[in-house]
């Protein structure tokens, strides 16, 4: 399988969670890293912890001012040359029910999840098809295959991403660049405190399948080994989650049902 020693390798969401676990996991493959998240004190705390890596720049941004995108990625070309792997993975969930949910809360999840990411993308697409190389990862969810309830707005985006991805795939193949949509379940990360809530509020509490979900750095073992086999679609998560993508397909309405079940329990809690 490839070895990404050398390569230079942008993470967004870099200071925690899966972004957090990825870096530690290509800081051992001797990857050079681009590190990103809106704290820079975060990311220098990470950065402390990635001895094996071959070089590392902090390059602070924000997925939400998508206008200032183009800049960071003139600042990583300048300092690298070029970007082998960028891994578009930050983002923010949501724990709210459609009817109770402000608009101003769809349009943050949009500007972060979708706008943000596909700007960040499209400033980088120029250099790697100039290149003919390069792969492009996004971290998007189950929820962007599966409408799961209490994420009207976060399966929305993720949909969104999926969409624009799996087109993007298509108008670069000719052009030898690589698209691989990650899709994790359940991962213990602090996903769900962080989640806006109806009012944009965060949730500021953990969902009890997220603190008994896959471990940060397992999932970032799995998604390091289905980019190293350069996979379309990688599926990270428990038997729940991924029958739960199989079972749209097959029995939507079970689906339906079970997914029903489940917001029930959560509205008990």
């Amino acid at each position: 399988m490839k070895n990404f020693k050398n390569q230079v390798v942008w993470i967004t969401g870099a200071s925690s969670g899966i972004g957090e676990a990825l870096t530690y996991a290509f800081a051992e493959q001797g990857a050079k890293l681009i590190l990103s998240a809106r704290r820079e004190d975060a990311l220098q705390a990470v950065a402390k912890k990635c001895e094996k890596a071959t070089e590392i720049l902090i390059l602070p941004l924000d997925l939400s001012k998508a206008d200032t995108l183009k800049d960071k990625v003139t600042e990583a070309l300048a300092h690298f040359g070029q970007i082998d792997l960028l891994i578009n993975n930050g983002g923010i969930s949501q724990r709210s029910l459609a009817k109770d949910t402000s608009l101003d809360v769809y349009r943050k999840l949009m500007e972060v999840n979708y706008f943000g990411t596909i700007a960040l993308t499209q400033a980088l697409l120029p250099s790697m098809i100039e290149r003919k190389s390069g792969h492009l990862a996004v971290v998007s969810s189950i929820a962007g295959k599966i409408g799961a309830p209490l994420r009207t707005g976060y399966s929305g985006s993720k949909f969104a991403v999926n969409g624009y991805f799996e087109a993007l795939r298509i108008e670069t193949m000719r052009d030898n660049l690589k698209i691989s949509i990650i899709c994790p379940g359940f991962i213990n990360t602090n996903v769900s405190v962080n989640a806006l809530t109806a009012d944009g509020s965060q949730q500021g509490k953990s969902d009890e399948n997220i603190r008994e979900g896959m471990s940060a750095e397992e999932c970032a073992r799995q998604i390091l080994e289905g980019l190293q086999e350069k996979k379309m679609e990688i599926l990270v998560g428990g038997e729940m989650e991924i029958g739960a993508v199989a079972l749209r397909f097959h029995n939507p309405a079970q689906l339906n049902e079970v997914l029903a079940d489940l917001l029930e329990t959560y509205k008990m809690v």
